[in-house]
């Protein structure tokens, strides 16, 4: 026989608890135990008024991002009705069942207001690091660093040569500021092919393989024991900036967290000279990074490979046993020295075909970092670096998840402070998330 639901009188008064109806294993029930907003307050208060009508509990509208870039939820407008809509939310806010849910104007009038005068979300990211060091997620020994584009918010379609007169918003501003500064306008000579006038810092530049767009980058630097984002920052899209990104967020994480690496993995981007007699000679750490090197030739003749360097007598031995002697004189910017054989001996050498057949003699460039390059080279060979090779994988995965999970393959918010913002909070959703999946869940609810 059919059932009929029996449709009984509506009761006056219910009982129901958020607590209760909120399952144990949500991912927000995890991520709750490792947010601390003890000290939010105190941090912006110099950025509120003591007077007037009191505002959106900035606690609140934190938590609210919080779920958004946890859960890929892009829109701040359906980041709002989501937060109306779904229980688990509301319980995360502590809004209740009847808490109001903030306007989504809210968000951009305190993101470009309070929450950037203060540096919140900086703040925000580096608390997640901090609760990761207390859980013990971050082994200190191993770093990698790598960076990733991503799309500005930008018409592809919309670039010029040069940036319009007219131009005024706020991300025009923020372009003007950061003009010299070597992560943003200084990082390169080179001259944009195209300028946005919606977002002129976002660099004109092409992924592997795809369309030249509108692109900022975010650099990670990753524990590689748990894959934890010990730093994060956002840079113009060229290799420059990422390399200078990189010194940054090694230098900072020593000075904000006592993190002093034994060993840095990165791919051959980070492998030039200068970068590796950085790590090496300035700040002692093991370069697990492939040499940039580009002096293999193609036409059959000898490549610098087949000379040995002595330094002992600051000579190199051609493969016929000749000597070759620099005068001392640095070039290419006071990076290189020049080092000859004699014209007599290139002369009667019979091995002239194959090593410089089109010259009187043969010359080898030696940059003064090849100390530090021939350290890289050194390492390469060894078992540790091929386990870093396979580690700083950790941070392409972060990036994959960066894209396809958090949904975060294009910004909304223009100008570089835009793009940091987003980038920290982005970084800062991925150490919640890693803590709530590597730590235990809370212990299931008793009736």
């Amino acid at each position: 026989m059919m059932g009929e639901r029996t449709m009984a009188q509506e009761a006056l008064f219910y009982e129901f608890s958020l607590e209760r109806h909120v399952p144990v294993d949500h991912l927000l029930r995890s991520i709750d135990r490792f947010v601390d907003f003890s000290d939010l307050r105190e941090h912006l208060r110099p950025f509120y008024s003591e007077t007037g009508r009191p505002s959106i509990d900035p606690e609140l509208m934190i938590r609210m991002l919080i779920i958004g870039y946890t859960h890929g939820i892009r829109s701040e407008r359906r980041l709002c009705e989501e937060v109306h809509l779904n229980l688990a939310y509301r319980w995360f806010c502590r809004l209740g069942l009847d808490g109001s849910v903030p306007d989504h104007s809210t968000f951009s009038k305190n993101r470009h207001g309070r929450f950037r005068d203060s540096d919140l979300l900086r703040h925000l990211f580096e608390q997640t690091v901090e609760r990761c060091l207390a859980e013990g997620l971050v082994g200190g020994e191993g770093f990698a660093v790598d960076g990733s584009l991503i799309r500005a918010d930008a018409n592809r379609q919309g670039g010029h040569t040069q940036l319009p007169s007219e131009a005024s918003s706020r991300a025009v501003r923020e372009y003007l500021e950061v003009l010299d500064d070597v992560a943003f306008g200084s990082a390169t000579p080179v001259e944009p092919k195209a300028i946005s006038p919606v977002d002129p810092a976002a660099r004109w530049t092409a992924q592997r393989g795809g369309p030249a767009e509108f692109c900022y980058a975010t650099n990670y630097l990753i524990d590689v024991e748990h894959g934890v984002i010990v730093d994060v920052e956002a840079t113009t899209a060229v290799r420059q900036a990422e390399v200078t990104a990189a010194k940054r967020m090694i230098e900072r994480a020593h000075d904000r967290f006592g993190l002093w690496p034994e060993k840095l993995a990165a791919d051959t981007g980070y492998g030039s000279a200068e970068m590796l007699a950085w790590l090496v000679h300035e700040k002692g750490i093991e370069p697990h990074v492939p040499v940039f090197d580009k002096s293999a030739r193609t036409d059959d003749t000898f490549s610098r490979n087949k000379f040995h360097y002595d330094a002992k007598s600051d000579t190199y031995r051609c493969p016929g046993g000749t000597p070759m002697h620099t005068t001392g004189t640095l070039v290419n910017d006071g990076a290189t020295l020049i080092y000859r054989a004699s014209k007599l001996n290139c002369g009667t050498c019979a091995l002239k075909p194959r090593c410089c057949p089109k010259e009187p003699q043969r010359k080898v460039t030696r940059s003064i970092h090849e100390g530090a390059r021939d350290l890289a080279r050194d390492l390469s060979k060894t078992d540790a670096w091929l386990i870093s090779r396979r580690e700083r994988k950790k941070v392409e995965m972060l990036f994959a998840h960066l894209k396809r999970i958090l949904k975060l393959d294009r910004l909304r918010l223009r100008g570089p402070c835009g793009a940091r913002d987003e980038f920290h909070l982005a970084a800062a959703a991925q150490n919640l998330r890693k803590m709530a999946k590597l730590i235990g869940g809370p212990k299931p609810l008793t009736a």
